[in-house]
């Protein structure tokens, strides 16, 4: 796969997300989603889908503010901001109403013109404590 290939990919997937789109046509059938901070896995098209959605309209009102995408053959990584307000229980942590803000970044493997492998690095850890901050100071 060469370098614009893999940039043509993401770049449809990123603008098929951001747009509310169908940004799952761009996983393989197998796709991998690896949360790196806890290990979880999820895998396949509408698993991987569901979880994405579930992160950016059930649990928080986020949108991602991209901050660079870099590409190599086969390869591509994503540097974003997660900002949204939590909306459902999150990491243990009951409805806040609270907003967060946290850096993370997403790597993509990509496979005959589609995504096969997502591995975030995402703050999840983070996101709790912010949360547990915010509930604390509604609780006083």
């Amino acid at each position: 796969m060469s370098v614009e290939e893999t940039q043509q990919t993401i770049q449809r997937y990123v603008e098929a997300l951001v747009s509310g789109g169908d940004f799952a046509s761009h996983f393989t059938d197998d796709v991998e989603w690896t949360t790196m901070e806890t290990g979880e896995r999820i895998r396949g098209r509408e698993a991987v889908r569901e979880h994405i959605v579930a992160l950016h309209t059930q649990a928080f009102a986020a949108s991602p503010e991209l901050r660079s995408i870099a590409f190599s053959d086969g390869l591509a990584m994503l540097e974003a901001v997660f900002v949204g307000t939590q909306t459902a229980e999150f990491g243990g942590v009951p409805p806040t109403g609270a907003s967060v803000r946290v850096a993370y970044a997403m790597s993509y493997d990509i496979v005959a013109g589609q995504i096969s492998a997502l591995r975030a690095y995402f703050p999840v850890a983070a996101i709790v404590a912010q949360l547990r901050e915010a509930a604390a100071v509604t609780t006083v």
